[in-house]
């Protein structure tokens, strides 16, 4: 999935942050990208009022014609790239578990059952339960991953200590 097209549903998720925004915009005019909100965007510094930054990223998708999906859509979308951050490798089970937020929806039995797993996820979770925990919620994990229709170009969003 193009790195623009992909930022839509991160920004709807809550992932992609507007301090983000102005170099996503420049690798977008490097990716071959262009439009005056786009060029605008890329040309402000990262500390940049983020009610503008988030205005003109939205007006460079509209002027892009790259659509904004809803938030169950998008919600959905960052469900997936946790459980593909997981299975292959990139996320650890606690690091899904942290990144859940309000936006995450599932769609499918094998997603309830991943976003129920990485729900369940507690500091307080004895080490004797955790191996169990981080072997379940990586199985579940494989289920959502390969029984989905979004498929592994979906990206994991950086995290904010990143």
């Amino acid at each position: 999935m193009d790195r623009l097209q992909d930022s839509a549903w991160q920004y709807v998720a809550e992932v992609l942050h507007s301090e983000d925004l102005p170099m996503l915009a420049a690798h977008a005019l490097v990716d071959g990208h262009d439009s005056p909100a786009l060029r605008e965007l890329a040309g402000l510094p990262r500390r940049s009022d983020a009610d503008e930054v988030r205005e003109l990223y939205v007006q460079a998708l509209r002027e892009l014609d790259v659509h904004l999906p809803d938030e169950e859509t998008a919600g959905r979308r960052l469900l997936v790239s946790l459980a593909f951050g997981l299975v292959q490798g990139g996320l650890s089970p606690k690091e899904v578990a942290d990144r859940l937020s309000m936006t995450v929806a599932a769609h499918t039995q094998e997603e309830t059952r991943f976003l129920s797993l990485a729900a369940e996820y507690s500091e307080w979770i004895g080490p004797d339960d955790l191996p169990a925990w981080e072997h379940d919620l990586q199985a579940a994990a494989q289920l959502s991953a390969a029984s989905t229709d979004l498929g592994p170009g979906i990206h994991v969003p950086a995290s904010r200590h990143d």
